[in-house]
């Protein structure tokens, strides 16, 4: 707060507007001393009505001063220019409250309310001027002094604007007068400590609130701010950026629209085209008209009417207040509108019939109303020199009217955007001096000395005084409310942009922050038959984030799609938001999926129905060749090289095949548990049984040697031993795994985008590794052995056929190693499944295969004389 608003006293003698009369030397005064005197106006607009009480009243009803000078002395004084038919209306209001109550006998009886009226024209001089005088009670002000004795003044009305309410507020601050104002939004005025008796009907903060809540609404976040340079505004501008930021709105330009002196500068810098240069190269569709409305901003404006055509224009509240400009530059800007409080209005035949009655015949002395019919009926005065100097002016002809005009008939004095606030102002007025009175008097007669020795609690009461936004004054306890809708904003627009239904804004209801329509509700006529738009980046869909641009404002940004495994379901987020690790961002990563769950499916995979195909189809082959094997075991080529072990191998490859769809399906743990161990177990069985045959096609050539000591290991013992003591390993390895750290089901959700790879986990890898590593060194040594038994005489000598069994084998299993450590998800099954049945394969058509032939199409070397034959 500034030191002046501390000390209302020091802005008093600054805003009195005096002037110290020249000191002349040689013309001594009786008093030595400079004078003051208070600056003198042309003519002066005041209003008296005496009664019991008075209320004060420091209106605007011309829109402002120039200076002019005085025809009776050298002199210039102010002159009030430009009475307003709107502003007016106003005064109008004043009176007609005044009147409604001195006929109600009932509240306050044996009193009557009278009132002293004065114009401020606008001016802040002029304004410190009225109220001193209303104070003083005399045409000439006499500050500090009342010069009427028996006046009892109980408080006051207006002003319209904070540049003539805040020093009016100032000097009645000192005097302990009660002050209401009608339009006044200044800040400033809410400090209690500052102005203790200062009321308002219009909030300081809530249109601006409100004003940022409904371009938000909108999505309009990259507006323009043009605005006048007055010290208040500073002030409220700050109210309106504060709002507009904590809303994510940003200000692409903000014009400080300098006054007229100032336009030009010494080099000739001109700011106007500066400033449509500014409002040219900007991307912004809507524009604030912002600030307090003078005729001068009003011609300032309408210089960038030109780069303003195409904009959205919103003008804040207090632009409601003048309706006939407003109405020519919303009239030639497309789209413009405006957002005030909702107006109040008690329009009825009463009302009616007291603006019927308002005429200069039936109030001669009115002198505003006289200049209004001059200005808009074109009627001429009685008065010459009026007339005179209303050409001088305005530069208008005037003639002689036929008194059959009226006030109504002048379109801007009922304006739509007309609200009844000082009406409002008089009536909270007088229902506190009601309350007052009843408080202090309810066990004496009422009169006006008791009335006005509480003049100083007046704003006691008015605080006492709440707000509930009723239509009544008085509720069925008989406490007072007020009605003037304070939680409510009305929304006009005009032009060529316009809407079809009225909105209640209620920023001030915390719990309901939201215009009352939808925008599909709302019919929006322009060019392109479409809501304006008016960001800086074009709004990011869902799936997308807004990603700062380093330097630029907040609003200003690019849009970056969700990384993988996140989505946005919102348009413009911030952020992304990450899927649950059981889910998935769809196509357009704006809202999460279940993940696909990926397994070796007997339905779904059509690899699954090719192995499954390839393994019934070799376990058939296997089971058939176990039956030739069967059909021909007394034969001398099954007999030899160990009949019982043939059959083992066969059941164990048999069982490898049948191995395969354990790896098919969703897996289990049971499951992932037995498809390990099946096939380990299975393979060692086969690879044992092969290391036995090749141990017995040695132990067989040695014992043909005459006084062989290695004739006693012939027979089954030997190659049973080793099938057992070989598979008893495998067997140990694989129950030691499972008790220490078995096999499970696991859910691999990071692999695969979006994918569940459900698989089986070795639990211990040192475990998988022992049983791949064991088989591995089984088949290592049968290879060796076999191979060096591969060229010794004997009958179908199995050794070279085991040779190349083994060799395939380790090399299927050596080659899965790495493929399997490098695929993923069914993949890796598939590597798994492709190594069973490769070994298996190779394992049956390696050792059994020219057998089979041997039985099915050389029957005849199928014989003992043969088997003797290849002996000698």
């Amino acid at each position: 707060m500034s030191e002046a608003a501390y000390n209302p006293f020091i802005v008093l003698i600054c805003l009195t507007a005096l002037y110290v009369g020249p000191c002349r030397s040689n013309v001594q005064p009786p008093n030595p001393a400079c004078h003051l005197e208070i600056i003198k106006t042309y003519e002066e607009y005041e209003y008296i009505q005496e009664g019991d009480i008075m209320i004060g009243g420091v209106l605007t009803m011309n829109s402002y001063t120039i200076n002019f000078p005085h025809p009776e002395g050298i002199s210039s004084r102010i002159l009030c220019v430009h009475s307003s038919p709107q502003y007016y209306r106003h005064y109008v209001d004043f009176l007609f409250a005044i009147e409604n109550i001195n006929k109600d006998r009932i509240l306050l009886p044996n009193l009557t309310l009278g009132y002293h009226i004065s114009d401020s024209c606008g001016d802040a001089r002029k304004a410190v001027r009225s109220v001193l005088q209303i104070l003083s009670g005399t045409r000439e002000p006499v500050p500090n002094y009342s010069c009427v004795g028996k006046r009892h003044i109980a408080g006051f009305i207006g002003d319209l604007t904070s540049e003539t309410t805040v020093p009016i507020a100032q000097i009645l601050s000192l005097y302990g007068y009660t002050q209401i104002s009608y339009g006044a939004t200044d800040p400033m005025l809410s400090d209690r400590f500052s102005f203790p008796y200062f009321f308002r009907l219009l909030h300081s903060d809530a249109h601006y609130e409100a004003l940022a809540e409904f371009l938000y609404y909108f999505g309009w976040t990259w507006v323009g701010i043009i605005r006048t340079e007055e010290d208040n505004e500073d002030r409220e501008h700050q109210l309106l950026t504060k709002h507009l930021s904590r809303l994510g709105i940003c200000v692409a330009f903000d014009i400080k629209m300098r006054k007229e002196r100032d336009m030009l500068t010494k080099n000739n810098f001109n700011y106007y085209e500066e400033w449509k240069r500014i409002i040219k190269q900007s991307s912004v569709n809507v524009t604030i008209i912002f600030g307090t409305f003078s005729v001068t901003f009003q011609q300032e404006l309408i210089k960038l009417i030109d780069v303003l055509d195409k904009n959205t224009v919103v003008f804040t509240s207090n632009w409601a207040l003048n309706g006939d400009s407003l109405n020519y530059i919303m009239g030639i800007v497309n789209g413009s509108l405006i957002i005030m409080q909702k107006p109040i209005n008690f329009i009825t035949t009463r009302t009616e019939h007291f603006l019927e009655n308002i005429h200069p015949y039936n109030y001669p002395e009115d002198k505003v109303l006289e200049d209004i019919w001059m200005q808009y009926h074109f009627c001429l005065s009685e008065d010459q020199d009026k007339n005179q100097l209303y050409e001088t002016i305005y530069s208008g002809t005037l003639h002689n009217c036929t008194g059959q005009e009226h006030i109504t008939d002048i379109g801007n004095f009922n304006n739509v955007l007309h609200s009844a606030l000082v009406y409002s102002a008089v009536q909270v007025m007088y229902r506190a001096l009601y309350m007052m009175h009843f408080s202090f008097s309810s066990k004496s007669p009422p009169n006006s000395k008791r009335i006005s020795s509480y003049r100083n609690q007046l704003h006691q009461f008015l605080k006492l005084i709440k707000i509930k936004g009723k239509d009544h004054f008085l509720d069925k306890n008989g406490n007072f409310q007020i009605e003037y809708l304070l939680y409510n904003c009305y929304i006009e627009l005009f032009g060529k942009l316009y809407v079809n239904w009225v909105g209640h804004f209620c920023p001030w209801n915390k719990s309901d922050r939201a215009l009352r329509v939808s925008p599909d509700e709302i019919t929006w006529k322009t060019s392109k038959g479409q809501i304006p738009r008016a960001q800086c980046s074009a709004s990011c869909p869902p799936g997308f984030r807004k990603a700062p641009r380093p330097g630029a404002q907040s609003c200003c940004y690019d849009c970056v799609l969700c990384s993988e495994g996140e989505i946005s379901n919102i348009t413009d987020s911030i952020s992304c938001i990450r899927c649950s690790d059981m889910e998935w961002p769809n196509e357009k990563r704006n809202r999460c999926m279940t993940k696909t769950e990926e397994f070796l499916s007997y339905t779904n995979d059509l690899i699954s129905v090719f192995i499954s195909s390839i393994s019934v189809l070799f376990f058939l082959i296997t089971l058939l060749v176990l039956v030739v094997f069967i059909s021909n075991h007394d034969t001398p080529i099954v007999r030899a090289n160990n009949r019982s072990m043939s059959f083992l191998l066969l059941v164990s490859i048999k069982l490898s095949f049948l191995s395969v769809f354990l790896f098919l399906g969703r897996p289990v743990d049971i499951t992932c548990m037995l498809r390990i161990i099946t096939f380990g177990i299975t393979f060692s069985i086969a690879v044992s049984s092969l290391l036995a045959k090749t141990i017995m096609v040695c132990v067989a050539f040695k014992a043909t040697k005459p006084g062989s000591s290695w004739r006693k290991w012939l027979g089954v013992k030997l190659s049973n031993s080793v099938v057992l003591f070989c598979s008893s390993i495998q067997i140990i390895i694989c129950m030691t795994w499972l008790a220490i750290s078995p096999p499970f089901q696991e859910l691999d959700i990071h692999t695969s985008p979006g994918t569940i790879i459900i698989q089986c986990n070795e639990g211990s890898a040192i475990g998988f590794y022992s049983v791949i590593g064991y088989m591995g060194l089984l088949a290592a040594v049968s290879f060796v052995l076999a191979f060096l038994a591969r060229s010794l005489p004997d009958s179908f000598n199995e050794a070279k056929y085991i040779t190349f069994s083994m060799l395939l084998f380790c090399s299927v299993w050596i080659t899965m190693i790495p493929a399997y450590l490098s695929t993923k998800g069914k993949n890796t099954v598939c590597v798994e499944i492709f190594a069973i049945l490769t070994s298996s394969a190779g394992l049956l058509a390696s050792i059994f295969l020219p057998k089979c032939y041997v039985i099915l199409f050389k029957p005849e070397i199928n014989t003992k004389s043969h088997v003797f034959a290849n002996k000698s």
